[in-house]
């Protein structure tokens, strides 16, 4: 069981990486806001007559920041950091389990990349 620190610093976790999700809901929709999930979809129905998945900041035994467009496009990983790659976890979703300012910076970017790969390919 998760120690009231441990809880308190994924909480923590969770809030900064919704922080850096959330600037881009205006351009999609917020399916789930809740203590422990923020997730973004579009707004079109751009994947089989639905909306397609955008991001997501998932709070388990650690905080996971889901980013779709990077399954679509890879090599929006090239220019990542090493320090960022080693929270990588699958295709598309980083891992953390403390604030880390400097990586949460990049996926910021990482994030208005991949914003902009969903603009030209017109999934929005």
């Amino acid at each position: 069981m998760a120690t009231t620190n441990q809880t308190d610093n994924q909480a923590q976790v969770f809030e900064a990486l919704k922080a850096v999700l959330q600037p881009f809901a205006s351009e999609l929709t917020v399916k789930d806001n809740t203590e422990t999930n923020y997730y973004l979809e579009t707004k079109s129905r751009s994947y089989k007559g639905k909306p397609m998945f955008f991001g997501a900041v998932m709070r388990k035994s650690y905080v996971s920041y889901h980013l779709m467009p990077l399954y679509w496009n890879p090599e929006l990983l090239d220019n990542i950091s090493p320090e960022l790659k080693k929270r990588m976890q699958g295709k598309s979703c980083f891992n953390f389990k403390r604030v880390e300012p400097d990586l949460f910076a990049e996926l910021k970017k990482l994030t208005e990349a991949g914003l902009a790969e969903y603009k030209k390919a017109k999934f929005l």
